[in-house]
């Protein structure tokens, strides 16, 4: 008969949980039976992992590159006058899927103008236009996610 501690669970149980615990690197593995419970406790956890959406920064510094030859050349900022994401959001060109867009390549738009919409934490949020001229670019798919003062159209 094998040995129980405190006259709850046998020892030899004990020490199959600790290998389970050590062979699948666990935190920790509980069991309970009744109103006997016991945990056996491995390494620590690793912290958790970060939201999708959030930036990774890096444990170690990187290296600056070798070269500045070998660095990408910057995307040119398109001429014009931007309208920018006012806030963080989904970009939406139309009131529904089944309207037509707010603005198009070419369209005129005045000062005051409605010109898109961004949803954010399920509100949307019409964007005016705060300057005028002749849409140039535009410069995300309708559903893309923006960023706070991201420009969105171009206009001439």
């Amino acid at each position: 008969m094998s040995e129980k501690i405190y006259n709850m669970v046998d020892l030899e149980t004990i020490e199959k949980l600790a290998d389970i615990v050590s062979a699948k690197d666990l935190g920790e593995i509980t069991i309970a039976d009744g109103e006997k419970t016991i945990t056996v406790k491995g390494k620590k956890c690793p912290p958790p992992m970060p939201p999708m959406g959030a930036p990774v920064m890096p444990a170690v510094p990187a290296a600056a590159p070798a070269a500045p030859a070998e660095t990408p050349a910057a995307p040119k900022a398109p001429a014009g006058k931007a309208i920018k994401a006012p806030l963080v959001g989904t970009f939406y060109a139309a009131p529904s899927p089944d309207q037509p867009p707010f603005v198009q390549v070419g369209d005129t738009v005045k000062k005051g103008d409605v010109v898109l919409i961004i949803e954010s934490m399920k509100l949307m949020n019409e964007v005016t236009s705060d300057v005028e001229g002749v849409v140039q670019e535009i410069l995300v798919k309708n559903g893309d996610a923006v960023e706070y003062d991201q420009p969105l159209m171009i206009l001439a």
